[in-house]
C-alpha cells in the first residue's frame, strides 16, 4: 500500500512496481505518510487523469489490470487505485523504455529500480502467445 498526499509525477513509477510485483497493490490519493486525509479535490477529475496516464504511459498494456475508484477515510473522500500483478512483466514506464530508468519494483515500502539483469529475467519468463503469435488450428483455409 502506497499513499500519496496529491497526483504528482511519480505515479506511473509507483503502479509500474505494483504491476512487477507479486501481488499487486493499492495507491491512495489524498492520503499523507500517516494514512490521513489531507483535503478535497476534485475526484473525478483525478481519476480520469489517472486512468489515462496508466493507460497511455505504461508499456505493455495496462487495461483490465486495474481499477481507479474512491473511497471514504475519516469521511474525506479519497481516490484509491486498485493495481493487480501483471503477467507480462516487466511492467515499465514508457518514455524511459525497459531500463533500469524504467521499470520498478516493490522492496517492502519503496519502490526501487530493477537491475538489468531482473528485467532480462522477467522478460524471458514472459508468455508471448499474443494472438498474432497462436497458429490457427485449420490450416487448410483457401479463398477458392
Amino acid at each position: 500500500m502506497e499513499f500519496k498526499s496529491e497526483l504528482n509525477d511519480k505515479l506511473e513509477k509507483e503502479v509500474v512496481a505494483f504491476l512487477n510485483n507479486r501481488e499487486g497493490g493499492i495507491l491512495y490519493i489524498g492520503l499523507n505518510d500517516a494514512g490521513h486525509p489531507m483535503g478535497s479535490m476534485d475526484l473525478d477529475a483525478t481519476q480520469l487523469k489517472i486512468a489515462d496516464r496508466i493507460k497511455n504511459n505504461i508499456l505493455p498494456a495496462t487495461l483490465g489490470l486495474f481499477d481507479v475508484t474512491t473511497e471514504v477515510i475519516e469521511n474525506v473522500e479519497v481516490v484509491k487505485v486498485i493495481v493487480s500483478s501483471g503477467l507480462e512483466k516487466p511492467y515499465y514506464i514508457r518514455k524511459m523504455c525497459m531500463s533500469p530508468s524504467g521499470c520498478y519494483m516493490r522492496v517492502g515500502t519503496s519502490s526501487q529500480q530493477m537491475s538489468t539483469s531482473i528485467i532480462d529475467e522477467l522478460y524471458g519468463k514472459r508468455i508471448h502467445t499474443t494472438l498474432r503469435n497462436i497458429l490457427a488450428p485449420r490450416q487448410d483455409l483457401t479463398f477458392a
